[in-house]
């Protein structure tokens, strides 16, 4: 018959309950109100179970409503690892040896829409906020990814909230990546390629000052383009593209191994396929030699 006392008269009823990660450590997913001595009281019983088992890393997942938690998990040895609108992520190391818990998200990710049509006109908008504001600057239309959106999606995304042109994603043609930005994290910003499918500007007056088509040597021209370094390189990308074809990476599906799920790797896709059909044209070229050999 199984014990129902676990260790110093704590029943194993009241531990608190866990499943395993894949990484040799242990998640709380918290729902229920709590009384927070009681929870001390079940989170060391907890601590020494996992301590005897082995475990590594303990995650805490502690909805917003069980706030009066966080004091006691504070107290008894755990950090605060990160925190989203509706729960804050707790964590500790178990073992004596060096803490191998994986940091908060590093990066942020947004985009800038080249956006250029068949006149060579390149869409531009006007901030009506932050730090371009009242600048009078035009530049490309930008923005932030989000949470589970992929980087094509939140290009054409940002570039029909802010200017209510629709579009289609090209390629990504560069990225720039730069630290200690929004609260001292690093930030990826991918400059697209998109085809626009319409062409009437019904700009979003919250975030957007001014919305036009311009033609690129006008803006190629504005002194402040000219003069600073991303906004130089965004130009000469827009008149490179609007001269020949300059090879960017396009998405292309792949399937996870571990989940079956999707998600896009951004290559030069033309170039893939060029390899591969030398590689095709290269193997039936052998294989023409090897018959002849044989026939002679």
């Amino acid at each position: 018959m199984e014990k129902l006392v676990f260790q110093n008269g704590v029943k194993k009823d009241q531990l608190l309950s866990a499943v395993n990660d894949y990484h040799g450590g242990v998640i709380v997913d918290l729902k229920e109100p709590m009384d927070p001595n009681v929870f001390q009281n079940m989170l060391k019983a907890s601590l020494s179970k996992w301590r005897l088992q082995g475990k590594k890393g303990v995650w805490i997942k502690l909805p917003i409503e069980l706030v009066n938690l966080v004091e006691t998990a504070v107290k008894e040895g755990f950090w605060y690892h990160h925190a989203e609108p509706h729960y804050l992520m707790l964590v500790y190391w178990i073992p004596e040896t060096e803490n191998t818990i994986p940091a908060n998200a590093s990066h942020r990710v947004g985009i800038g829409a080249i956006v250029l049509n068949d006149k060579r006109e390149l869409l531009v908008v006007q901030e009506n906020s932050g730090r371009l504001k009242g600048t009078a600057v035009w530049k490309i239309p930008t923005g932030i990814v989000e949470e589970g959106e992929d980087i094509f999606e939140g290009a054409i995304r940002e570039v029909k909230e802010e200017t209510g042109i629709d579009t289609e994603f090209m390629e990504v043609l560069a990225f720039r990546q730069t630290h200690k930005v929004l609260f001292g994290k690093s930030d990826l910003f991918f400059i697209c390629m998109m085809r626009p499918l319409s062409f009437d500007i019904q700009k979003q007056d919250l975030e957007i000052e001014a919305a036009q088509w311009m033609p690129i040597e006008e803006y190629a021209a504005l002194p402040f383009v000219q003069k600073h370094g991303l906004f130089k390189y965004i130009k000469d990308l827009c008149l490179v593209k609007a001269e020949r074809n300059y090879p960017g990476f396009t998405p292309v599906p792949i399937t996870s191994f571990f989940d079956a799920s999707t998600s896009f790797l951004y290559c030069n896709k033309d170039g893939l396929d060029q390899e591969s059909s030398a590689s095709s044209s290269l193997k039936e070229d052998l294989e023409i030699e090897i018959c002849k050999t044989i026939l002679i």
